[in-house]
C-alpha cells in the first residue's frame, strides 16, 4: 500500500528530501548544497541544472535512506525559493540563463522607473505586492531584453518560464507538465490575486509574453506524473507551494488571526486573513497564503532581512562567538544595567520599514559592553523587528490582535533564551511545536491529503503538538521603555540616511 509522501524542500542554498510516514514522521532525509554564483555587486544566480540534479540525488537518497520501495510513495510535495526565474527551452529543458535568485538586485533601476511612472498604485491593487527587484516579473523581462536572440524565441512560443517549482515539476514529468501553484504566481508581479488569474495589463507592463507562463493549479492539485525512469515508480506530484506558504500549511495557521513566524536568516511572518485580501497602509504585502478547493485564502505577509544572519554574523563577521548555540548562555550573562541596541540593517531595512540604503549601527555601547552584551542585543533585534510586523498588520487588519498566539519555527527558535524574549517584547505567548520541519511538512500535507494517505485540514489541525510554550514574564513598563529605546534608534538611522 502507497503510505509514504516524498517532500522536496529545495531552498536558497540548499536542496532537501524527505520521507515522511502516514503519522507525519521523518522517516528519512538527504541534503545537499548547491553553488551560489555573484557575478558582480549586486547579483545573485543559481544553474538550474545543478538544482535539479541536488533534487534527484537526494530524493533518491531519501527513498534508498527509508529502506522503501519508490512505488510504496503515495505522492510528492514541493516547496521551493519563492521569485526566482528560470527561462528554458520547452522542446529541451536547456535554460537560456542562469536562474536570477530572488535576492537579486539587477533589475532596480528598471522597477523605479515604473514607480516614477506612477504604476505601483495599480500594480500593489492587482497583486498585493511592491515595485521591487524582490520579485519575478522584472527577472523575467531582464533575460528576455538582454539574452541575445531570446525574446524572439519567446513570442514564437519556443521558450517557457518558471519558478524553481515549475522548472522542477518540467523536469520531474519528463516535460510533461508546465504548472505551477497560486503562491508562487502570486508572487511574480504578473498574477491578479483577485482575479485568481494571469493579468494581461501587467504582462505588458514588464513585457512578458503569455505564451511562456505556466498553468496556475491550487496548492494541492494533480500536477502531474514522475517519470519512473527518474525515481523508480510513477509517482504523482500532489502539492506546490511557496517556501512561507508551506511553512504557513506546517504550522496548521487555517484560521483567521492565526501567525507564524518562520526565523532563518531572515524572518517571515504570514497572518492567516481568510477570504479577504487586506490593503496594507504599512507596505506590508497581501499575498496568497494557500488555495485548496479553487478558494483562496489570503494573508499578510512581512519580511525581516536579518534574524539568524545576526547570529551568523557574531560568530563569522566579528567572531565573538564560536557557535550560534552559545548565543542564549552569553545573552544570559549579559550586564542587565546596559542599554545595547543593535539595529542590524545590514542590507537595509525590511517590512515595515523598506528601507534598502540603511546600514546597521548599535547604540548604548560603554567601556564595559563586551560579548555577551552584544550577543544579547542581537537576539532581541530579532525580536524588536518582529513587534514591528505584529503592529504593522494589526494596523492593517483592522482587529486587535490581542489574544494571538505566535507559532514560531526555523534555526533561532532553538534558542529558550530568545523565545522568552520575544514572548515578553510582543506580550504574547510563543508556541514552539514539536516539529521544527514545518516548510517540508506543509509540502507533504498538500501531498498526504490529495492522495487520501493524511486527513483533511481539520484533522491534521488537530495533530499539530506543542513542544514548549513561554508565555510574557516582564513588567508592561519595561516591555514599553525597551521597545522605545529600539524605535528610536531605527529612527536614528533613517533620519541619517535621508540627511
Amino acid at each position: 500500500m502507497s503510505s509514504f509522501i516524498l517532500s522536496i524542500d529545495q531552498g536558497t542554498t540548499s536542496t532537501r528530501s524527505l520521507i515522511f510516514d502516514e503519522n507525519y514522521n521523518v522517516v528519512s532525509s538527504d541534503q545537499m548544497e548547491f553553488t551560489q554564483h555573484f557575478p558582480s555587486s549586486g547579483l545573485v544566480e543559481h544553474a538550474p541544472e545543478e538544482i535539479w540534479q541536488t533534487v534527484l540525488t537526494t530524493s533518491k537518497n531519501a527513498i534508498a535512506k527509508a529502506g522503501i520501495e519508490p512505488s510504496s510513495i503515495a505522492g510528492i510535495g514541493i516547496t521551493n525559493q519563492r521569485e526566482t526565474v528560470v527561462v528554458w527551452d520547452k522542446q529541451t529543458g536547456e535554460p537560456v540563463h542562469k536562474a536570477i535568485v530572488w535576492q537579486d538586485r539587477r533589475t532596480s533601476e528598471f522597477c523605479a522607473g515604473l514607480k516614477a511612472d506612477g504604476l505601483e498604485e495599480k500594480v500593489t491593487a492587482k497583486t498585493g505586492l511592491l515595485l521591487d527587484p524582490y520579485f519575478s516579473g522584472s527577472k523575467i523581462r531582464w533575460i528576455l531584453d538582454n539574452v541575445e536572440g531570446t525574446r524572439a524565441r519567446a513570442e514564437k512560443g519556443e521558450l517557457i518560464f518558471g519558478t524553481i517549482d515549475t522548472y522542477l515539476l518540467w523536469h520531474l514529468t519528463g516535460g510533461a507538465s508546465h504548472k505551477t501553484d497560486a503562491t508562487n504566481a502570486c508572487r511574480t508581479l504578473l498574477y491578479n490575486i483577485h482575479d485568481g488569474a494571469w493579468d494581461d495589463e501587467l504582462l505588458r507592463i514588464f513585457g512578458v509574453p503569455k505564451a511562456m507562463l505556466p498553468e496556475v493549479e491550487d496548492t494541492a492539485a494533480d500536477f502531474g506524473m514522475a517519470d519512473p525512469s527518474l525515481l523508480g515508480a510513477s509517482i504523482p506530484v500532489l502539492g506546490i507551494a511557496g517556501d512561507q506558504h508551506a511553512a504557513t500549511l506546517g504550522q496548521a495557521c487555517f484560521k483567521p488571526g492565526m501567525v507564524k513566524s518562520t526565523y532563518g536568516t531572515g524572518c517571515f511572518m504570514m497572518l492567516n486573513t481568510g477570504e479577504v485580501a487586506v490593503p496594507s497602509k504599512n507596505r506590508m504585502l497581501t499575498t496568497v497564503a494557500y488555495q485548496l478547493n479553487g478558494k483562496t485564502t489570503y494573508a499578510l505577509e512581512g519580511s525581516i532581512f536579518i534574524a539568524g544572519a545576526a547570529v551568523q554574523w557574531l560568530r563569522d563577521g566579528i567572531k565573538i562567538i564560536d557557535n550560534a548555540a552559545q548565543t542564549g548562555a552569553f545573552a544570559a550573562q549579559a550586564d542587565d544595567g546596559q542599554d545595547v541596541i543593535l539595529v542590524p540593517a545590514f542590507a537595509g531595512l525590511g517590512a515595515p520599514y523598506w528601507q534598502a540604503d540603511v546600514r546597521g549601527a548599535m547604540f548604548g555601547l560603554t567601556r564595559n559592553t563586551g560579548p555577551n552584551e552584544i550577543a544579547k542585543a542581537a537576539l532581541e533585534a530579532a525580536c524588536y523587528q518582529t513587534r514591528d510586523l505584529i503592529e504593522a498588520m494589526q494596523d492593517d487588519w483592522g482587529k486587535a490582535l490581542d489574544d494571538v498566539t505566535l507559532r514560531v519555527d526555523g534555526g533561532m527558535v532553538a534558542s529558550d533564551w530568545t523565545m522568552q524574549f520575544l514572548s515578553d517584547i510582543l506580550n504574547a505567548p510563543i508556541d514552539r511545536p514539536t516539529v521544527l520541519e514545518t516548510t517540508a511538512l506543509g509540502a507533504a500535507w498538500l501531498a498526504g491529503m490529495r492522495s487520501g494517505t493524511w486527513p483533511d485540514m481539520d484533522e491534521f489541525a488537530n495533530s499539530w503538538k506543542l513542544q514548549q510554550r513561554f508565555e510574557t514574564k516582564m513588567p508592561s513598563d519595561l516591555r514599553e521603555q525597551k521597545y522605545s529605546s529600539w524605535k528610536s534608534a531605527v529612527s536614528c538611522l533613517i533620519a541619517r540616511e535621508g540627511s
